[in-house]
């Protein structure tokens, strides 16, 4: 009997923008995932000294961006949580309530090349598998490269996904809400009409 199989897609999510959705669709379908939990992050340590918007606020966003994918969930596990946010400690207690499943990880490729800036990084890439999608910014090969060293050293299961990216980013969506520029397109309509009746990234 083949294992259960969950996908989590971490991030600030301030706000989740379409590249999230398409990415955590695309690893979906490539892995057979049962489902894909969003989790929107609590105190991100790479973003301690930076604003941002409130956990209600980016909550809610979330909610409103996956709710009409049956296959998508939402975890306030990080936002509950007090103090830093460390994806080390997310992944072991997922997998001490996810008996019995296989445990998807997905993340950019930038991420990755950030990786061993994490906590405790190499037992973090024996944990779980881990799914790593393209970007158009990055060199593929070096991204290849980057995989084949870590899956060699630590004897972790990192898998590229294939598959159409789009090149947008959180901090570029907040600065065209900023300008006054459109975000259309490039967040769900929901999120969109969400942004604007909170005002939000408006300074």
């Amino acid at each position: 009997m083949s294992k259960n199989r969950i996908g989590i897609i971490g991030g600030t999510f301030d706000p989740i923008h379409n590249g999230h959705l398409l990415i955590a669709e695309n690893s979906r379908k490539t892995f057979n995932l049962d489902k894909v939990i969003f989790m929107p992050a609590g105190i991100p340590p790479h973003k301690r000294d930076k604003d941002i918007s409130s956990n209600l606020h980016r909550y809610n966003m979330t909610l409103l961006a996956i709710n009409s994918n049956q296959y998508f969930l939402i975890s306030d596990l990080e936002l509950k949580k007090e103090g830093i946010s460390f994806t080390i400690d997310t992944i072991k207690y997922l997998k001490s309530i996810y008996e019995d499943t296989d445990i998807y990880f997905i993340l950019g490729s930038d991420s990755l090349f950030q990786i061993d800036k994490w906590k405790d990084y190499e037992e973090l890439l024996t944990l779980c598998h881990f799914v790593v999608a393209k970007r158009p910014s990055y060199n593929n090969q070096e991204l290849e490269n980057k995989v084949d060293k870590l899956n060699s050293l630590y004897n972790s299961s990192i898998h590229i996904v294939e598959g159409p990216v789009l090149e947008v980013s959180s901090s570029d969506i907040r600065e065209r809400v900023r300008r006054g520029d459109s975000i259309s397109y490039l967040v769900p309509r929901s999120v969109e009409e969400y942004i604007y009746k909170h005002g939000l990234y408006r300074d």
